[in-house]
Order: structure tokens, then C-alpha cells, then sequence
């Protein structure tokens, strides 16, 4: 991809690009910082303009029903039912601002979310190093870049070891650039040439460096390439596509009934052609269900919002639907398991297995003094202001000599790191070249996994002196290595050879040879308190864990073992990478079963993991924190990405992020997703089966030539009833059992479980008591008046109707458990939501001047108690047919 012009950056040198930017290697001053914030803006993209609150309420009115509303509220006005046009438009407002609000509410908590997942950048500020969010920086600052870390702008390199940059993004080449720091000449070449800089939004591949910020925001290559974009609009989510063509579906066949009772209405001639057209919009008004999509989506927002206090980031709102369903949890190991603490405990040399607290440190001239020497020289831990910072594995070595009594930086600074080859999960080997002040000379030095390292070691050190390393030795050490690691201690070898200068081709090949080995050191990572006990929570919901690792089968299974994964006896359920790789996709797939534990895997394998037990119809959940682990993330069902130790790629693949890299989290995260799939379902049960109702009391109304309840009555209904306890069933708390049920399998949905079969017979069964109250208050009226008995008969049916659903709400607290618990009255929303929702009903018809304005009259004492009859027995026909349905789900 060829650009018209080149960054006047990749010309420079870096002494030149510190010029141009006004920047200085060891980081800007927080003056500076803010003098440059002020002039240059935030470091982020001109995102997509939010729309106004005025255009959000005037959206509110694009939608189909709210346009068959006001043409209905016109029709009322036109024929002097001037009071019923103003309801109608009153109710209409209020539907609108209630819209807005949800709409607002539910862009927060997204926008919030979306910020807590921005990108960080380690960055020298004030001469220390310092963790940011991306946005924070300026021209001039240092950034520093790892394996792992997306670039957070463009930048002019001043520092490279290793560096390779994935640019694909913005050129089109999947192959990473090697990097170095030659400013370019050639003005026509493009920007996949231009090795010297680095591009906000690439991905760091390997290696390490260090990039003096040169452009930030719009500013930036993907800044300009983002200006010539139109604004795209945000695709629906698969929720929310089939929740809008369930609206559809509901709203042409709603159409279909209002034209036949229309019809029919005007061919019994009982009723005027306008009254007629207001039955018929009644009757799509009581239909349509309006509110869902903005309650669905409103509960989901809430739901990520309270994952996210739980240390639960979830990124897309769809994965909280989906994590309901998990049957498939795999988890890392290291830090997700564990505690990520690691910690020396023993010390290996020619000698044989010490204590690491009776060994010697790096000062020391011996053969444990040997090895610790290389494990402080081939570390890449920094020490700052809070501590230790890296990988945990590496920050113990480095502790391990500090409890010696070692100074750590003093040490470091007197063996100077001049060339290295980063760590790969391939070779699983480290290298450095680091400066001897003792000798003089360099030293080599090598770590790394036990087995691969011993396969380059030619000599050991023995009480000072170079020996050959014989075969007996070799074993030896193996076996060592094996029992520790039985043990769970994870075993690493450290190597060294000596040179007089650096190598001149930094290639594993080339150095990681002929090596001597210094020893080895055990240490262990103790496994998470509360992760014994969340892995038996998943098995108790039927989620399977597995547990996949880089480490030694042996390992592996000691800690599954602890944890409770595999039982002690279980040979079969651990299986290697090297084993994996002699498995074919189609004997992996029928055999997938057999294991809980992989060890010594690649971050590859984790794809093929996935596929597997994808294709036996399982929901997988999948963690991983590397760059390499994206793909495995992005396959899964659920990709988890670490908070902590995850790399920017890994994140960015994820579905939901960790915070605290624990185990425990996800468990957590699955229960709270299903339980905000459970209060969906509530809803939607809530919502559909009391629009059932209201239709059928209106179709029955129409058939048998009664009076039938006006729009306002099903608009107030609709707003009161509907809304406000189907919002508030969101946030119920999870039943007792949620974890104790079986995962409900990809082929569910929202209308599955039962939920279909109540919503048809809790709606006739609303529609049916409604009726039967209208019914009695005819046969058995309180007036003898026709008018009168005529307007009690409404007036009973309207709040029988409305009362009922509010009943019924009770009901819906749980799909097929009893409500008679002890939660019954826990959620405090939901009680107030009802206690408004009974006022406001209560009100139209108690409240004088009230009655006239929705046409209803006063009830005495003995048609409220029919009324409140009708209500309570909704609940108790409910509650029996839910125990049959317990009883036959239990046989």
C-alpha cells in the first residue's frame, strides 16, 4: 500500500526526532505533559458522534406504534373526545422520556465500559515508568513496547531488540516488520517499509523497544485513514435482531386480528365506524409488546455493570447471554488458578537439591552463587517506587537474591545487558549477552524449560570447575526434575557459557549452544483459596473445568489434583502438547472427553481445544493472555482475556476481561449470566403472556357486542403495569438452585424451558379471569341502571386487568420455582415498582376527577374484593400448575 506522503518522522534520527518533538529519553515532565494535553487534545480517534437528547426523544417517535397512537389520539380529537387525545399524547410522552432514559442509561453504561477496556501504555513520565490509559499521551513521550502490547501512537523508534510489529491494519501484510532504527531515505517507498517508526493500533509481535510519541489522535496514520471514513453504524447484536423480528412477527399478525375485529364490529353494525377504528387500535396497542427491546437491552447493560464490579469485564453485551450457557470453562493455570506469586523454593546444582533458603545468593563464589547469578542476569524484572515488576516467575529470582541480601540494581548495573534473544513459547528458552566486571570477559546465559535446555548443555559446573555432562548426570537431573515437579514446583534450568565478544549472529542456532549448566530452581506457584472451591460450584452447575498449561504434565496435575479437576488415580485425563500433536482433529474430536488437564501446550493447541468440543455441541468459555492466544480467544464462545498479566492483543480478542485473573471470576461471571438470561426470560414471559391477555379480553369484548375498554385504559395499563415490574424483574436477585441447574445448551432461547407454553396459558388464563369478572359484574350488577351497570362492569375489568397483571408479576419472579420464599419481597425495586404501579391504577379510578377522565366509576367495597379475588387467584392457579410442572420435570 503506497501512501503520497511520507512521515516526515521516518527521516529523522532519533537525535533529530528529539528535537522535532521536544522529547528526552528519560520521559516529559507533568508540566510538560499538560502544556502538550492542552495543545494537542486527548490521544484518541474522533469517535462516532452520540446523538442529543433531543434527538433521541424525537427518534422515540419513528416507531410503528407510536405512530398508530397518534393517529389515534387525531381520531379522538376530531370527535370531540378531547380528553382521551391528551391521555394518548400524555401517554405517548411518557413512553417517549421513559425511552430516552433507558436509551441514555444503557449508552453510559456501554461508554463505561468501552473506557475501562481503552488500551494502557507504560510510558516515562518524570524519569520513572508509569502505566496509562492510551489517551493520555502526548508528542515527545517515551513509550515502551513489549511483546503482546498494541502501539498506542505513532512513534519514532529509539530503541529495539528484537522488535517485530504486525501492521496489517494499515498496509495490508499479515508478516511482522523487523524494526531497527536507520531513519529512511527513499521518499516513494510505503508505510510497510518504513522500519524506524511505529503505528498506533499495530500489534507488537516480539521482542522489545522503545518509540518517542511523534503523532497522537486524528493526527496518527489510522487518524487519517479514520477521517476519510464515514460514520458506519453500529450493527445489532444477534439479541437484539431476533427480538426485533419477534416484534415483527407479533406486529403484522396483531395488525391481521385488529382488521378482523374491525371488520367484524362494523358488520354487526353495534358500534360507530370510529369507535370501531379506536377497537382496533386498542387492540394492536395491547398487543405489541413495545418496550422489550430497550427492557432486553437496559438489563443486559445493568448486568455487565455489576460483572464489572464483581471484576468481570464483559466488552460485548451478547457474551452475557452467552455465558449463561457454558458448559466448558478452560482456564490457564498461572495467575488464573494459581496466585501468580511464584516463589523460590529449591536450589539444584552438581551437588544435588537444597533448600532456597539455606542456598547462596549471586555474590557468592560458588556453584549456587553461579546460579544465581545467571538468574539474575537473565531476568527482565524492573524495580520500581511500587515494588517488583514482570513476570511473576522472573520477579521470584530476583527476590530470591534480594532475600539473600543482594542489591539487585547495583548487581545489574555492573553486568551490563549488551545483545539478547527474547523468550518464545516455541523454544521456550531465553538468551542474554551480559558484561562480567568480575572477569571481564561475557557471559551467555541461558534459561529455560529443564528439557529443552538440557538438550543444549554440553558441560556442568562442579564445585567451581567445567566439567563434561554425562549421561548418568543428565538422568539424574531429569529425575530430579520429575520429582519435583510432582511435587508442583516448576522447574526451570539455567545455562552459561563464556565469550569474548558479542556473537554476531543473535540466533538460537548460533548461540544457544554448548552450553554450561549452572543448576536448576524449583519454585511454586500456590493455588488461589477460593479456587477449589468455585471449581466445585462450576461442576455442581455442569460446567466441566479444564486446566491448560505450559507446564510439566506432572505439575499439571498436582495442583488439578489439589484443585479438585481430576481425581489422584486419573492417568488418562492429562495430556500433553508433544501427545496432542499425534492426535488426529477426528480421534481428538471422539477422545475429547477423556482430559481435563493439557500441559506443556502451545498457544495453538488452545484452537484445536475449542474446536473439539465445540463440534460435541458444547459452549466454551476460554482463557488466555498472550498475543498468541487471540485466535484460540476469538474461536471460543467466550473468549477471557486476563486483566493483569494479559497482553493489549489477548484483551482485545476477548469477550470479557478479568480484572483480577482469577478463576473464581469467571464461575462468578457465569452465574451472574445466567441470571440476567433468567430475569430476560422473566420479562419477556411477563410482557407476552399480559399483552395475550389484553388482547384476548378485547377480541372477546368485540365478539360478544360488550362495551370494551377504550386505548386509554390499554395505554395506562401498558405504561403502569408493563413497564415499570418488567423493568424492576431485571434486577432480581438469582434463585437458590441457578447454579445447581445443567447449562441450557446452544439450541436454547429466550422462549425455551416452558417459557412459550406459560406465556399461552398465563395469558388466556388473564384474559379469562378478566372476562369472568366483566361476566359477574353484568349478571350480578350493583346498579340497576343499564349505564351504570354497563360503566361498574368496565370499571371492574379495567383494574381486574390490571390488578391481575400485577399479581402476576409476583408470579413471574421465577419461571417454575414457588414465590413463597424468603426472596419474595428482596428485590426493593421491584416493591416499589409495584406499590407505583398500584397508586397510578388505583388513582384512575379513587382519585376524584380522575374516574372522568379515563371513564371508569366507583367501585364499592364488595367489586373491589371480585377485583382483588381475580388478582389472587392468578397467583394460585399459577402456583399449582407450577408444581405439576415440578413433579413431572422430577419423574
Amino acid at each position: 500500500m503506497k501512501q503520497s506522503k511520507l512521515p516526515q518522522a521516518a527521516q529523522w534520527s532519533v537525535e533529530e526526532t528529539m528535537k522535532q518533538v521536544d522529547g528526552r529519553l528519560d520521559g516529559l515532565t507533568t508540566q510538560e505533559v499538560t502544556d502538550r494535553t492542552e495543545k494537542f487534545g486527548p490521544n484518541a480517534l474522533a469517535g462516532k458522534r452520540q446523538s442529543t437528547l433531543l434527538e433521541k426523544f424525537i427518534a422515540q417517535f419513528k416507531d410503528l406504534m407510536i405512530i398508530v397512537l397518534i393517529v389515534a389520539a387525531i381520531i379522538a380529537a376530531a370527535t370531540g373526545e378531547a380528553v382521551d387525545a391528551i391521555i394518548i399524547l400524555l401517554v405517548v410522552i411518557l413512553n417517549a422520556v421513559f425511552g430516552v432514559f433507558q436509551e441514555a442509561k444503557a449508552e453510559q453504561a456501554i461508554n463505561a465500559l468501552q473506557e475501562m477496556s481503552a488500551p494502557n501504555a507504560h510510558v516515562r513520565r518524570n524519569g520513572e515508568t508509569v502505566t496509562l490509559k492510551s489517551d493520555a499521551l502526548v508528542p515527545g513521550d517515551i513509550v515502551l513496547l513489549e511483546a503482546g502490547d498494541i502501539v498506542p501512537a505513532d512513534m519514532r523508534l529509539v530503541e529495539v531488540a528484537s522488535l517485530q510489529i504486525e501492521e496489517s491494519a494499515l498496509t495490508g501484510e499479515s508478516v511482522p516488520v523487523n524494526k531497527d532504527l536507520v531513519a529512511v531515505t527513499d521518499t516513494s517507498v510505503g508505510l510497510g517499509d518504513l522500519s524506524d517508526l511505529a503505528f498506533m493500533n499495530s500489534n507488537v509481535t516480539y521482542g522489545r523497544g522503545v518509540g518517542m510519541v511523534t503523532a497522537t489522535g486524528m493526527e496518527t496514520q489510522v487518524g487519517r485513514i479514520a477521517g476519510m471514513l464515514d460514520s458506519t453504524q453500529e450493527r445489532k447484536t444477534p439479541l437484539q435482531e431476533n427480538l426485533a423480528h419477534l416484534g415483527k412477527v407479533l406486529t403484522i399478525l396483531i395488525l391481521v386480528v385488529a382488521v378482523v375485529v374491525f371488520v367484524v364490529g362494523m358488520i354487526r353494525g353495534n358500534e360507530s365506524l370510529i369507535n370501531m377504528l379506536l377497537t382496533a387500535i386498542s387492540l394492536a396497542v395491547a398487543a405489541i409488546p413495545e418496550g422489550l427491546p430497550a427492557i432486553v437491552t437496559i438489563t443486559l447493560a445493568l448486568g455487565t455493570t455489576r460483572m464489572a464490579k464483581l471484576n468481570a469485564l464483559v466488552r460485548r453485551l451478547p457474551a452475557v447471554e452467552t455465558l449463561g450457557s457454558t458448559d466448558i470453562i478452560a482456564s490457564d493455570k498461572t495467575g488464573t488458578l494459581t496466585q501468580n506469586k511464584m516463589t523460590v523454593e529449591k536450589v539444584i546444582t552438581a551437588a544435588g537439591v537444597v533448600d532456597a533458603a539455606t542456598a547462596d545468593g549471586a555474590t557468592a563464589t560458588t556453584d549456587q552463587g553461579a546460579l544465581a547469578t545467571v538468574l539474575m542476569l537473565n531476568n527482565d524484572t524492573k524495580q520500581t517506587t511500587d515494588g517488583l515488576v514482570g513476570d511473576p516467575t522472573e520477579t521470584a529470582l530476583i527476590q530470591y537474591n534480594l532475600d539473600h541480601g543482594v542489591d539487585a540494581p547495583a548487581f545489574l548495573a555492573e553486568h551490563e545487558r549488551l545483545a539478547e534473544i527474547p523468550f518464545d513459547s516455541e523454544r521456550k528458552l531465553m538468551t542474554t549477552v551480559n558484561k562480567m566486571s568480575t572477569t571481564g570477559d561475557l557471559w551467555v546465559t541461558v534459561k529455560g524449560a529443564p528439557d529443552e535446555l538440557l538438550k543444549r548443555v554440553t558441560r556442568i559446573q562442579v564445585n567451581g570447575q567445567i566439567e563434561p555432562l554425562s549421561n548418568e548426570k543428565r538422568d539424574e537431573l531429569l529425575t530430579i526434575n520429575h520429582q519435583l515437579a510432582v511435587q508442583a514446583l516448576r522447574v526451570l534450568a539455567f545455562a552459561y557459557r563464556p565469550v569474548s565478544e558479542v556473537p554476531s549472529e543473535m540466533t538460537s542456532d548460533k548461540v544457544e549452544q554448548d552450553l554450561v549448566l549452572a543448576g536448576f530452581v524449583g519454585m511454586i506457584d500456590p493455588e488461589r483459596p477460593e479456587v477449589a472451591g468455585a471449581v466445585e460450584e462450576a461442576k455442581a452447575a455442569g460446567i466441566r473445568p479444564l486446566m491448560i498449561t505450559g507446564d510439566h504434565a506432572d505439575t499439571a496435575k498436582a495442583i488439578a489434583v489439589r484443585l479438585g479437576i481430576i481425581e489422584e488415580d486419573d492417568q488418562a485425563g492429562v495430556i500433553t502438547g508433544a501427545q496432542l500433536d499425534q492426535i488426529s482433529d477426528e480421534d481428538f474430536e471422539a477422545k475429547v472427553k477423556q482430559y481435563s488437564v493439557y500441559a506443556r501446550v502451545a498457544p495453538e493447541h488452545k484452537v484445536r481445544i475449542v474446536n473439539a468440543w465445540q463440534k460435541q455441541g458444547k459452549v466454551v468459555a476460554m482463557t488466555g493472555d498472550g498475543v498468541n492466544d487471540a485466535p484460540a480467544l476469538k474461536a471460543a464462545d467466550i473468549g477471557v482475556g486476563m486483566g493483569i498479566t494479559g497482553t493489549e492483543v489477548s484483551k482485545g480478542a476477548s469477550d470479557m476481561v478479568l480484572a483480577d485473573d482469577n478463576f473464581s471470576t469467571i464461575v462468578v461471571a457465569v452465574r451472574e449470566g445466567r441470571k440476567v438470561f433468567a430475569n430476560i426470560q422473566k420479562a419477556i414471559q411477563y410482557l407476552l403472556s399480559a399483552n395475550l391477555g389484553e388482547v384476548l379480553t378485547l377480541f372477546v369484548m368485540t365478539m360478544m357486542g360488550w362495551q370494551i375498554l377504550a386505548p386509554v385504559h390499554i395505554l395506562w395499563i401498558n405504561l403502569v403495569t408493563d413497564t415499570f415490574p418488567a423493568i424492576a424483574l431485571g434486577l432480581e436477585p438469582a434463585e437458590k438452585n441457578i447454579m445447581q441447574q445443567k447449562p441450557r445448551g446452544r439450541a436454547s432461547n429466550f422462549l425455551s424451558g416452558g417459557v412459550f407454553g406459560n406465556i399461552v396459558y398465563q395469558g388466556l388464563l388473564e384474559g379469562g379471569l378478566t372476562l369472568l369478572v366483566y361476566w359477574l359484574a353484568l349478571t350480578f350488577p350493583a346498579h340497576t341502571a343499564s349505564a351504570q351497570m354497563h360503566a361498574d362492569a368496565l370499571t371492574m375489568a379495567f383494574a381486574t386487568l390490571g390488578l391481575i397483571q400485577l399479581f402476576h408479576a409476583f408470579n413471574s419472579k421465577s419461571i417454575h420455582g414457588t414465590i413463597f420464599t424468603k426472596q419474595l419481597f428482596k428485590n426493593r425495586a421491584f416493591n416499589w415498582a409495584i406499590l407505583a404501579a398500584f397508586v397510578l391504577l388505583a388513582a384512575t379510578i379513587l382519585v376524584p376527577g380522575f374516574n372522568s377522565l379515563f371513564h371508569v366509576a366507583t367501585l364499592d367495597l364488595f367489586q373491589w374484593a371480585i377485583v382483588i379475588g381475580a388478582g389472587l387467584t392468578m397467583v394460585i392457579i399459577v402456583e399449582v400448575v407450577k408444581l405439576i410442572q415440578r413433579r413431572l420435570h422430577k419423574n
